[in-house]
């Protein structure tokens, strides 16, 4: 499975060849350094282990500063191990935006924007309470929590009040629209989480991989000729 990690830089929209708008996501995917590659036969699985946004060396540990310099790679402020890469790489490699194509399909994985303490009207969508025919204090609030006798507790997982977003989330079958390898960035199709400056992880699509997207491709055009 191919991933990468980016960075969200934005919102936008681009026009396609017919001239149809289409909102896309900018994301600054690169360049990764490959910093460490695992394989079955030293470390009981394959995985490939990449680095994203550069740091100074000032700034890492002695520790974090020797496992960069064996895999001879510079050092980066974010680490992510990718099991299964499906592309061949070794230690000290680049990989940018290249590895996806226009038409894919991608997952995107960040943290939603943190929203602070909401009520249950905008962090639950209730409905709350009447605005007029008397009812007073009651307008954005829950109503009944529990029960009198029996069982007299609060049920779990009891929608309430409480802290909203920040959260990890994954939005599936995203379409990339366009890849400027020059640029190191990828417009995907519609909204990822998270707000402009997060760190976000670009992978292939579980649901719709490239084997899929190309099989439905051929199909399309199959069924073009008849």
């Amino acid at each position: 499975m191919l991933a990468l990690l980016g960075k969200k830089l934005g919102q936008t929209r681009v026009y396609d060849k017919n001239g149809n708008a289409i909102p896309v996501t900018v994301v600054l995917a690169g360049p990764n350094r490959v910093v460490q590659v695992k394989t079955f036969e030293t470390d009981g699985y394959n995985s490939v282990q990449l680095g994203f946004d550069d740091q100074k060396e000032s700034r890492v540990t002695k520790g974090l500063m020797g496992h960069f310099k064996k895999g001879g790679a510079q050092p980066t402020k974010r680490l992510k191990e990718f099991r299964d890469f499906s592309k061949e790489v070794k230690a000290g490699d680049i990989v940018g935006p290249d590895i996806f194509t226009v038409g894919e399909f991608v997952d995107a994985i960040g943290m939603t924007k943190g929203r602070g303490f909401e009520g249950v009207v905008k962090r639950h969508g209730f409905r709350g309470g009447d605005m007029t025919h008397g009812a007073k204090g009651w307008h954005r609030r829950s109503g009944a929590i529990g029960q009198r006798l029996f069982p007299g507790t609060v049920m779990r997982g009891m929608k309430m009040p409480g802290h909203m977003g920040q959260v990890r989330r994954t939005t599936q079958n995203l379409e990339i629209i366009q890849v400027r390898p020059q640029d190191n960035l990828i417009l995907i199709k519609g909204a990822i989480p998270g707000s402009k400056g997060d760190y976000v992880v670009i992978r292939e699509s579980k649901k719709y991989p490239r084997g899929a997207v190309a099989a439905r491709a051929a199909k399309a055009a199959a069924a073009a000729k008849k």
